[in-house]
């Protein structure tokens, strides 16, 4: 008999995969492993068949007459003889229990071949996992917060024992470090901020260009990013209207469009305490941290979305079980429709198509990465509705008492002062009150205490600079100047939504600071005892400390409580509110800043927040033209930004006929990274005198008056306030008080004008003397170390 020996197959083996990129190498390792044992199978079913037919074939030749054998012995031959047809049943019966173990291993394969992975992996790198290598954290910044934010998140990343790195994206070349992040294992972060117009920060204008190009260059492809992983914290201000985070929405949707997986939503922080959702954006950015370590410890453990295994093509599964961060998106969406006021809040990042301009982008390549769009914007419509027709109660209302009311729902409003601006603004000396106002002692009310002469406003207009107090009831303002003294720590808003203190709490708390600030003086070498004496009985107020005063809802209130007091009331204006400078009370002297010209010189130095500043501007200045009081253009010269517009000031002075007009150097406040001023654009004195003339030259009814050569000023006076060839540009105030008490009386039908209240103005204080507006009575002194003072009204 043939006998065929079975052959002997060693075990199969396959080195184990180092790490998750040699996945598809064991999978064809396996592959193998199954084509093999098939084929065995099959070859052993063959020559059990060949076996059986040669064993027939003998058979049949040796065939023996049955008789000769006994009842048992033929039973054993029948069986040999039939042995084919067992050999055959049998050799069917495992070619079926085989086919079967087959296909029920390779139905189970998907999901051995993972555990095999992960513990040929796990073998090769001592027992351990890595699924984070690190974190790299870009910020682009101006003025230094998302700087510190980048600080404060890398310390929190590396407490959890994962490694940190935090990079200015001036210094990171995205052509040739961006696509390495894609295998680093890393998770990079952005923070970004949104400056003048919806730009990116200085620092961080390259890598935007660069990541904008490369998300619609073709060379670069779809996929250039793929396999990076990242998150986006966007800083901004939402009274910026069409700018609100521009620069994150941006970076967000250019980094998807190039394949990079967002492992969380983008989170935006709002300058805007206002309708910043936390209240302000260190809130906002608190808020998010939380979020972001959360997840970021998730993904270092290795944990995934939760997933039916029925995935095909790797993307996120959309079952109906939903993972944590899943769910904790749902509730903020939830939230989000109670608080927003706008859609664009409810859209994920990549959704902004109105800022972008990339309506057709979205439509052939999928940009928009949006769920449940249309019930989304329809509660987001309602919520807008109802937050408006909230808005609509909360607004301030005209009454006949005061002129104006506080809204009945006081109490749903935010504070503009928050702990971080009350911190930022006690360092600089302010003194607060309530929730949005402040004062502060004047750098020249100290210098008059100690006879060491006043301010331009002494040799102007004759007040006691000791004697005035600067204060303001709005810490917020409608422009970020380039030159601003406070660089920039205040608020700013194009309307109020603070809440709101009364005017008599105000004024009674300024006066009792400002003398406790005046009281420290008692007993200081240098200070002379009758003018300490002076400053404790306030006489001026200067409202021009910082922010916008015209803004503060009951200013006509407040004014009007200063000249009960006997109080003079100087007020500035920024020229962006034409009706309110309208309804404005009379005052002692209105000034409207004149930082500009023209339509873009302005836009470039006050960076005004609302869009149609140049009407609001001009409006203002024809607004201050119908005051029957005193009224000042202040102009601010900013050396190679607006000395040369010297017609285009002309046609601004005609335009609104003020009595005055001040002209005054920049002052130099020291470095800012929220302005690019620098000692540069102060122009000399000398400068500003040669200014001064030739405008003058080109103004026909006005003259140079006065010169206060200290404060690098000069005053232009309208020829009316020159009288028998006299200057009278000083200000009786006494018979200012009995003139606007007599107005007041006579229910506003006794009206007065600029000439009613004039005073003589003192030869020293003149343009042309050689006291330079240095008042004689005093002595001049001089620092050898000038240090660096941002004070000053």
């Amino acid at each position: 008999m043939l006998r065929v020996q079975r052959p002997q197959y060693k075990e199969l083996r396959f080195p184990a995969c180092s790490s998750a990129k040699q996945h598809g190498c064991t999978q064809l390792q396996l592959q193998r492993t199954v084509y093999l044992n098939v084929r065995f199978a099959a070859m052993l079913s063959f020559f059990v068949i060949i076996s059986l037919f040669v064993s027939h074939v003998s058979t049949s030749d040796t065939k023996v007459p049955q008789n000769a054998h006994s009842p048992s012995e033929s039973y054993v031959m029948s069986i040999w003889q039939n042995r084919l047809y067992l050999y055959s049943g049998a050799a069917l019966v495992f070619g079926i229990w085989f086919s079967l173990k087959m296909a029920l291993k390779k139905k189970s394969f998907s999901t051995d071949v993972g555990s095999l992975v992960y513990k040929a992996v796990k073998s090769n790198e001592g027992g351990t996992v890595v699924h984070v290598s690190g974190v790299k954290i870009l910020y682009g910044s101006q003025t230094g917060t998302a700087k510190g934010f980048a600080t404060e998140l890398s310390q929190e990343v590396m407490a959890l024992g994962i490694p940190a790195e935090v990079i200015d994206m001036k210094d990171y070349d995205p052509d040739d470090q961006l696509a390495d992040e894609c295998t680093s294992r890393s998770v990079c972060v952005f923070l970004v901020a949104t400056y003048t117009d919806g730009q990116p920060t200085e620092s961080a204008e390259w890598f935007c260009k660069w990541l904008e190009e490369a998300s619609t260059d073709f060379r670069y492809g779809k996929t250039y990013l793929k396999g990076l992983r990242y998150a986006v914290f966007g800083l901004g201000n939402s009274v910026y209207v069409g700018h609100y985070n521009t620069v994150g929405k941006n970076l967000d949707k250019w980094l998807w469009m190039l394949s990079g997986m967002r492992i969380m939503t983008r989170g935006e922080g709002d300058c805007n305490v206002v309708k910043s959702r936390n209240g302000s954006i260190q809130a906002d950015f608190l808020a998010w941290k939380v979020k972001f370590l959360s997840r970021l410890r998730a993904l270092a453990k290795g944990e995934k979305k939760s997933c039916s295994g029925n995935c095909k093509t790797g993307g996120s599964c959309k079952n109906k079980s939903k993972d944590r961060q899943e769910e904790e998106e749902e509730e903020e969406k939830k939230t989000a429709l109670q608080n927003i006021s706008s859609e664009e809040d409810l859209m994920e990042s990549s959704s902004d198509e109105e800022e972008s301009g990339m309506q057709d982008e979205k439509k052939s390549a999928s940009v928009v990465d949006m769920e449940d769009l249309g019930n989304l914007m329809n509660s987001a419509k309602k919520a807008k509705s109802k937050e408006e027709g909230r808005r609509d109660v909360q607004m301030v209302k005209l009454s006949k008492v005061n002129g104006l009311k506080k809204a009945e729902e006081e109490g749903e409003r935010r504070e503009m002062i928050t702990p971080a601006l009350s911190e930022a603004l006690t360092k600089q000396g302010y003194k607060l009150i309530g929730s949005h106002s402040g004062v502060k002692l004047c750098r020249w009310t100290k210098s008059m205490l100690r006879g060491r002469g006043g301010c331009y406003k002494h040799t102007f207009y004759g007040i006691e600079s000791h004697r005035c107090m600067e204060t303001t009831p709005s810490l917020a303002c409608a422009n970020k100047c380039v030159f601003c003294w406070r660089h920039h720590t205040n608020p700013v808003g194009t309307e109020w939504r603070w809440k709101m203190d009364p005017a008599e709490k105000i004024l009674q708390d300024a006066l009792e600071k400002h003398q406790n600030m005046i009281r420290q003086f008692r007993g200081v070498p240098g200070v002379k005892p009758e003018r300490y004496e002076e400053g404790l009985a306030v006489k001026h107020c200067a409202l021009s400390l910082v922010g916008e005063p015209i803004m503060y809802p009951e200013i006509n209130t407040f004014i009007r409580l200063l000249h009960s007091e006997h109080i003079s009331s100087f007020l500035v204006t920024n020229a962006q509110f034409p009706q309110e400078i309208r309804n404005l009370v009379p005052v002692t002297q209105l000034y409207v800043s004149v930082d500009a010209s023209t339509k873009d010189s302005l836009k470039k130095i006050d960076r005004p927040l609302f869009k149609d500043f140049w009407p609001r501007f001009l409006d203002s200045l024809r607004a201050l033209g119908e005051k029957r009081q005193r009224t000042v253009y202040r102009l601010t010269l900013v050396k190679a930004w607006n000395v040369e517009e010297m017609l285009a000031y002309s046609e601004l002075i005609a335009l609104g006929q003020p009595d005055f007009v001040e002209v005054k150097g920049v002052t130099y406040c020291g470095e800012s990274s929220a302005s690019s001023l620098t000692m540069a654009n102060v122009p000399w004195h000398q400068e500003v005198v040669a200014f001064v003339q030739q405008l003058a030259d080109m103004l026909p009814q006005y003259e140079i008056a006065c010169e206060h050569e200290h404060s690098n000023c000069l005053l232009i006076a309208h020829t009316k306030f020159k009288i028998d060839g006299e200057w009278w540009t000083w200000i009786d105030y006494e018979r200012f008080q009995e003139l606007v008490h007599a107005y007041e009386e006579s229910e506003r039908q006794q009206s007065f004008s600029s000439l009613d209240y004039i005073a003589k103005t003192p030869s020293w204080a003149l343009f042309g003397a050689h006291e330079q507006g240095f008042d004689p009575a005093d002595t001049r002194f001089q620092r050898r170390n000038k240090t660096k003072d941002i004070s000053g009204c």
